[in-house]
């Protein structure tokens, strides 16, 4: 493509930004405006304001500081009790949710899919709720007495009524002997739910961490070091996620010591600050404990990227360099091993996903982190934005798209819809909000939260289950009964297919 071609392109998609934005009122135009940017090749920045409140109205996809806390960073560490303080509704849609897949026995040892809740009153708002909580805390330990600590995540009224949530979880913590975390996560603080992640991440520096470091001066916490250890930060093992990246580390070598939150425990919580090196995945929910451990006891953390054999090969060889010789020769050696197998899904799938265009808008790390993932595909492109991002994930995300490529930060359910009317992708690859809309207008879907009830998609492993689910998602021929809006002869079979009925 020519320099001139470049250039029409991202002329042409900033005028159908100016378009879309034509339906709002004047002054909510000028503030999405912000948020709504062209790629063009060679700019370090998306060009896009981020982290700032939504209009209200405008229909967004965002969650909230609660959300990012219960949902994301403490839900899945499996063997605490996470208990959901305030009214029954906000716990009822924190129920574990996500697929966060792990081992044990659920409502024994494990207690991830379980939903503990406070079930706020009007009382409890009039005279607050701390006597409640202790006692709630009490008889949980009575009920599930192999629960290794507990998570209080507070919903909007705990912070408006003032409940001293803090003086309740020393006093529980002391009378049972385990952690008993305050998590100051009302739905309120913030601007979405990556706030919540912050002060989850938080709660785990003051709350958590102290309580390492004292174990390890009294002795209580052994452990035993070797050259090789890490952690895998910041993955939730959605689909499996977590255990098929973990493969491919201790495939090359690396011991892993602790992965959290997905599959997580508490006691791994503990060893992490005793690793080499933190490698994480979702850096907007985890970059903040990463960053803390290695100011507070030195170490490294880098973020890698495990979807696709592409990126899964540059990862492998960046975290071996990490390393020595020995885990470098076995990393090569892991990638020469996989390279037939990812060959031949490319191969197969390949031809049947050369050329067809992606539309994006997920949280997290996926609208860029998948992006190389359809490009081993032969996919390409043409939009993708996330939910709750700050500025450095758009700039890491130059890295990943293309000239010409909408980037859009918060997008609102309107302005979604008409970039897919004009864009035309033939994926949409977005979350369950967005999912039936979009297979209303006849159009290929895939949920990239959770995987769409498959999955993992991370590692070899799972480029294999990643491949196969783009082609049922587009090669599915019920789509040529539906027809996209824009498809004409979609529409013809659907007439024809009508009338023999």
């Amino acid at each position: 493509m020519t320099p001139q071609d470049n250039k029409k392109i991202v002329e042409e998609r900033k005028e159908l930004i100016k378009e879309v934005l034509q339906a709002y009122p004047e002054k909510a135009a000028k503030k999405r405006e912000k948020h709504l940017n062209v790629h063009e090749e060679g700019k370090t920045d998306c060009g896009v304001k981020s982290n700032i409140k939504s209009l209200p109205g405008v229909m967004t996809a965002r969650g909230c500081a609660y959300a990012g806390s219960k949902g994301v960073v403490w839900g899945p560490i499996k063997d605490m009790i996470h208990i959901s303080h305030g009214p029954v509704g906000c716990g009822y849609w924190s129920w574990s949710g996500r697929r966060n897949y792990y081992l044990g026995t659920t409502g024994v040892d494990t207690f991830g899919t379980m939903h503990f809740t406070s079930d706020f009153q009007e009382r409890d708002i009039v005279f607050g709720g701390d006597k409640k909580l202790l006692k709630l805390i009490q008889e949980l330990e009575e009920l599930f007495p192999l629960n290794r600590g507990v998570s209080v995540q507070s919903e909007c009224p705990i912070g408006l009524i003032g409940d001293d949530i803090e003086a309740v979880s020393k006093k529980a913590a002391k009378e049972l002997g385990k952690p008993v975390v305050p998590v100051r996560c009302e739905g309120f603080r913030g601007v979405s739910q990556s706030l919540g992640h912050h002060i989850a991440n938080d709660q785990i520096r003051d709350w958590v961490f102290p309580r390492a470091d004292q174990a390890k001066k009294d002795g209580s916490l052994k452990f035993e070091s070797t050259p090789y250890d890490v952690a895998i930060i910041g993955d939730y093992n959605i689909g499996g996620d977590a255990w098929a990246s973990r493969i491919l580390l201790e495939e090359i070598g690396l011991r892993v010591v602790a992965q959290w939150s997905g599959d997580g425990t508490i006691n791994e919580m503990l060893l992490t600050p005793n690793v080499k090196i933190n490698l994480i995945h979702c850096y907007r929910s985890m970059n903040y404990i990463s960053r803390h451990m290695e100011e507070a006891y030195g170490i490294p953390w880098m973020e890698y990227n495990f979807f696709g054999p592409t990126k899964i090969a540059e990862s492998l060889r960046a975290i071996a360099a990490r390393f020595d010789s020995k885990i470098q020769e076995n990393a090569e050696k892991v990638i020469a091993k996989y390279q037939p197998s990812m060959d031949a899904i490319i191969a197969k799938y390949g031809p049947r996903l050369e050329g067809k265009t992606v539309a994006m808008m997920v949280g997290g790390l996926r609208p860029r982190h998948v992006v190389p993932a359809f490009n081993d595909l032969g996919m390409k492109l043409v939009g993708t934005g996330y939910e709750f991002a700050h500025s450095d994930d758009y700039k890491r995300t130059t890295h990943y798209i293309d000239n010409g490529t909408i980037v859009y930060d918060d997008v609102t359910a309107f302005e979604f819809e008409e970039f897919i009317k004009a864009l035309k992708p033939d994926l949409i690859a977005s979350g369950v909000k967005e999912k039936y809309v979009f297979q209303k207008m006849g159009l290929p879907f895939r949920q990239m939260h959770s995987w769409d009830y498959s999955g993992p998609y991370h590692g070899y492993d799972g480029f294999a289950i990643f491949a196969r689910d783009m082609d049922l998602a587009l090669n599915s021929p019920t789509w040529g009964l539906i027809g996209a809006p824009w498809n004409k002869s979609a529409k013809k079979a659907l007439r024809k297919a009508t009338a023999a009925v």
